[in-house]
């Protein structure tokens, strides 16, 4: 894992992308809130980290729509291409069927993954540096989510966060989470930063 010098929590994007590829674990910004990342074969630490129950999914984020989706392992529906040019980026999660090591690196015992592309050029920049990366809010876990780096560092104080500082602020709410249940039909799990019914759009059943 690379070596992190005392006192210099923050990093460069091309830093903090050595640090993820070392197999550690970093802090970002995003269009909602700041997330704790790490690659998806180092995902482990982000529920130790957390103090957060296996059984919660992480999501998949990255900065490239057919990178997310070629990572599902699964043959591609015209509904998740339509849907992702319509939402990414921005503050909408796509939970869509996948398979593979992914899954289970992500969703262990489950048949679906998260994926999204925020829509901030901090987090882009970083993503197209790492790759996609396994990913949730900066908080432990049942307790509320960070709302900026100090927030962030507060709670984590051992785990790098991404420079520079201040951050652009973000929504201050959780993205918009829809469900794929087949062809035409979506649902919406959890209504956020990015309202349900533009999310939904044409592709509404």
């Amino acid at each position: 894992m690379t070596q992190l010098l005392p006192g210099s929590p923050v990093l460069t994007a091309e830093a903090l992308a050595a640090h993820l590829q070392g197999l550690g674990v970093g802090i970002f910004p995003t269009d909602t809130l700041p997330a704790l990342a790490a690659l998806p074969a180092s995902a482990h630490q982000i529920w130790t980290l957390k103090a957060r129950p296996a059984t919660k999914p992480l999501i998949l984020m990255g900065a490239d729509p057919a990178d997310l989706l070629a990572a599902l392992q699964q043959p591609l529906h015209p509904d998740w291409e339509a849907m992702a040019r319509q939402v990414w980026p921005g503050p909408c999660t796509l939970v869509l069927p996948a398979s593979g090591g992914l899954l289970e690196q992500l969703h262990p015992q489950g048949s679906t993954v998260g994926l999204r592309i925020p829509a901030a050029a901090a987090s882009i920049a970083l993503l197209r540096l790492t790759g996609p990366l396994a990913t949730t809010s900066a908080n432990r876990s049942g307790e509320p989510a960070c709302q900026n780096a100090d927030q962030a560092s507060a709670v984590f104080p051992d785990t790098p966060r991404l420079g520079p500082l201040p951050w652009p602020d973000g929504s201050g709410q959780a993205s918009t989470v829809l469900r794929w249940t087949g062809p035409g039909a979506w649902q919406v799990l959890r209504s956020g930063a990015c309202h349900p019914l533009e999310a939904l759009g044409s592709a509404s059943p």
